[in-house]
């Protein structure tokens, strides 16, 4: 097994939780104790991590730091479109 084949494993179980806290997020429509600066640096990190693992032949990390990435940023739309859009639409 490759560097790249580990480290892609652990991008898609981390795009998994990431992908259970959209799916957490869209049931309970609560967010408590998570500090939104943090996954905002993380999707920034995940970015440039798209950009990072080609320039090192990484595809397995590539695709898997794709699918973390997405769901992140799904979780940070949603929380955005619910709890910042909504609130402005019932000023």
């Amino acid at each position: 097994m490759t560097p790249d084949i580990i480290n892609g494993l652990f991008e898609f179980v981390g795009g998994i939780c990431s992908w259970a806290n959209v799916y957490k997020y869209q049931k309970d429509r609560m967010v408590a104790g998570v500090y939104w600066p943090t996954t905002v640096f993380y999707i920034a990190w995940g970015l440039w991590n798209l950009y990072f693992y080609p320039a090192l032949n990484q595809p397995w990390s590539f695709w898997g730091g794709l699918f973390l990435t997405l769901g992140s940023i799904a979780w940070l739309i949603f929380v955005i479109k619910d709890k910042i859009w909504n609130h402005l639409w019932n000023l």
